[in-house]
This record gives structure tokens, C-alpha cells and sequence, in this order.
């Protein structure tokens, strides 16, 4: 019985590695692939070491591509790694490339797949990830979900209840197991700031960043946000490209940096003032951080962070920005209840659905070898 876990960008080490952590306290056989769909030193390499992922087994450096050639690539080489391995098990997590990547691999070898964070759906499908959501989902046999709206998606999409298991938010178990760690490093300093003294903001969908005209609107609306409050602006690589292309000049309230890893960015998110954000993981770190996050979006897949959590959406008009922030300045936050199951302890129970899976595939396996040897 052998387990392959396959990660390739930030949200997929941030859910994987306490399920990949608790595995190998159970001593339950696996091995760890990484696609390369992330890179870079401050996207993928620190991330092994904070969050105390082991070295992968396998590592198909596939780098940067177009959506569609790097999906293939990954398909490529993951197809080779599981002739290799033949495990009995593929988990993926979350909705990036890499996640429909192994997800299709696996299905393609007849090999089941246990997809961590099913269930989640914006609705829109110009959304890429909403695509690789539904098509992993597709394929998946053991569904783990994140919050009631994904047990309610599967369901009307005809999947058995059996196959949906409601474990948690496997991002929040990193979240509490490192957010210590995190504020000690208090990289709020590194930008001559004080706690609740500042904002942070990321920017890299494709809807917000791709056009030049939009992006020098967000950026505009974004420096007028920091005339009244400070703002942290860690810049994706695609985002800081088409940036640069623009030659927009910012004011000096702004700190652009670049990407910063996951211990510094927890700390700056857990003692920011308001977080904005069109990233689908940082909804759920803020709503578990009980910190006010504005979403630069017109839909979320993660509605609890809404319904329950601090997160509210102020659509796509970058005009609208600066007066949601000035209302959270001025004493408007959402109010914040943790989701139901939310509580740190999501990838145990994760690993309880695959033991217990595995087990069942051992007595099926016996059954078999007996009902042939009688025959």
C-alpha cells in the first residue's frame, strides 16, 4: 500500500503538509511529488523548509508555461513517476494546475484519487480553477471537504455521500501549528511598520492582472488606499511583469516587495489592519486570523468565509475600493466566527478516511484472492 502525494505551488505545501505530517506519524507509506509548477526560491524551495515538508521523492521541474502546455507536461512526467510507484492511493489538493494534473494522471492509470479541499465552486468558469475544481472532483473517488456549501455542491453534481467526507480546512491546521512561529518573526518591522498599523494586498488572477488598463486601475485605487493607511504589497511574479510593463509609479505608502514567504506573510496577515486580497486561500487565513479582508472579486468558492468568517466582497470596480477600506478604518469590521471544523484538527481526520479506505481495500483484496483460490 503505497501513497502519492503531489504538490506543485504554494496553496497545495500549505494543505499538504500536515497531512503529509501525519501519514508518516501513522507510518503509512507514501511518496511526495512536486510538479515545479512554482519555482522560485520564495514560492516553492522556503516553503519545504517552513513548513517542515520533506525533500520530494520526485521533483518534474516543469516551470513556467502556458496553462493548457503545462498541464500536459505535468501529465508527462507524473505518468512515468506512477508506472514507477504504482501506489494504491493519488492525493491532490486544492485547484491549481498541478491538482487537475495528477488528478487526470492518476484516473488515466486507473488509480484512485482523494482530492483534499473538493467541493468548492465560484460558479464562474472563466475561472481556470474552477475548471481544474470540477474536472479533479470529476475523477476523484474519497472527496474531503472544507465547509457545508462543498458537501452541498458534490451532492447536487451526483456524487455518493459516502465518498464525501467532512474533515475541516487542512490550511487552518498549518495556520494554528505555525502562527507562533510567525509573529516572532514580526516581519512588520521590515517595513518600519507597527502591528494593526498597516494593510496587506495581493493581486494575480488572471481577470485583475492580464489587462494593462484594469491592473493601472487597481494600482491607482490601491495608492489612494495607501494615502490613508500604509499598504504591503508582496507581488506575484506574472503580477510584477505586467506591472513593469505599465510603468505605473505608485506612492510612497506603498511597499511593493516581492514575494514573501509563508512564516513573514502569516505574521503580516495576522497583524494587518485589512487584508485585500483576489486569492481564494487567503479568504480562509484571514477568516481563521479574525482579520477584515476585502476580496477583489464579484464571486468567492469559499462563501463560509462570508456567511461566518470576515470577509466581505467588493466586486471588480476598483473605484469602490477605497470606500470599503475607509469603512473598516473607521470602525466597521465583519464580525468573525470560526467555521465549524476549522479547529486545527482537519488532517488527522483526514488520515482516519485513509486508513480506514486502506483497510477496506485490504479485506476486498483478500476477499478476492479467496474467492479465486476456491474457485
Amino acid at each position: 500500500m503505497l501513497i502519492c502525494n503531489i504538490v506543485g505551488a504554494r496553496p497545495n505545501f500549505v494543505k499538504m503538509a500536515p497531512v503529509i505530517r501525519e501519514m508518516a506519524a501513522r507510518a503509512l507509506p507514501q511518496v511526495l511529488v512536486h510538479t515545479g509548477q512554482h519555482y522560485d526560491v520564495e514560492m516553492s524551495e522556503v516553503f519545504f523548509e517552513q513548513l517542515d515538508l520533506p525533500q520530494p521523492d520526485f521533483h518534474l521541474g516543469v516551470g513556467a508555461d502556458g496553462r493548457l502546455r503545462q498541464i500536459v507536461r505535468m501529465m508527462a512526467g507524473l505518468d512515468e513517476v506512477l508506472e514507477q510507484c504504482k501506489p494504491t492511493l493519488v492525493i491532490v489538493a486544492g485547484d491549481v494546475n498541478s491538482t487537475v494534473a495528477g488528478a487526470l494522471a492518476a484516473a488515466a492509470k486507473n488509480i484512485p484519487v482523494a482530492h483534499v479541499e473538493a467541493g468548492l465552486r465560484s460558479f464562474d468558469r472563466t475561472m481556470p480553477e474552477e475548471i481544474n475544481r470540477i474536472v479533479t472532483d470529476s475523477v476523484s473517488e474519497i472527496l474531503f471537504t472544507t465547509e457545508e456549501s462543498a458537501n452541498r455542491n458534490l451532492l447536487r453534481e451526483g456524487k455518493p455521500p459516502e465518498a464525501i467526507h467532512f474533515v475541516g480546512n487542512c490550511m487552518v491546521d498549518s495556520l494554528r501549528r505555525h502562527l507562533h512561529c510567525a509573529l516572532a518573526r514580526a516581519a512588520w518591522r521590515d517595513f518600519g511598520l507597527e502591528p494593526l498599523g498597516y494593510a496587506v494586498v495581493t493581486l494575480h488572477r488572471p481577470s485583475n492582472v492580464d489587462e494593462p488598463a484594469r491592473l493601472a486601475r487597481f494600482l491607482d485605487a490601491i495608492s489612494e488606499v495607501a494615502r490613508r493607511i500604509p499598504v504591503v504589497f508582496p507581488v506575484h511574479p506574472r503580477t510584477r511583469e505586467r506591472i513593469e510593463s505599465l510603468g505605473v509609479r505608485t506612492n510612497c505608502g506603498l511597499r511593493m516587495c516581492p514575494p514573501v514567504p509563508y512564516l513573514e506573510f502569516l505574521g503580516l496577515m495576522a497583524k494587518a489592519r485589512l487584508v485585500l486580497t483576489d486569492s481564494g486561500g487567503i479568504q480562509e487565513e484571514t477568516t481563521a486570523l479574525g482579520v477584515p479582508c476585502l476580496t477583489l472579486r464579484t464571486n468567492t468558492e469559499r462563501p463560509v468565509t462570508i456567511e461566518m468568517g470576515t470577509n466581505r466582497l467588493v466586486g471588480e470596480d476598483p473605484g469602490q475600493l477605497p470606500r470599503h477600506v475607509e469603512a473598516i478604518l473607521a470602525g466597521d469590521p465583519p464580525s468573525a466566527v470560526q467555521p465549524p471544523l476549522w479547529d486545527g484538527q482537519a488532517s488527522k481526520r483526514v488520515v482516519d478516511v485513509i486508513e480506514q479506505w486502506l483497510a477496506e481495500r485490504v479485506v476486498t483484496a483478500g476477499s478476492q484472492r479467496a474467492s479465486r483460490g476456491g474457485q
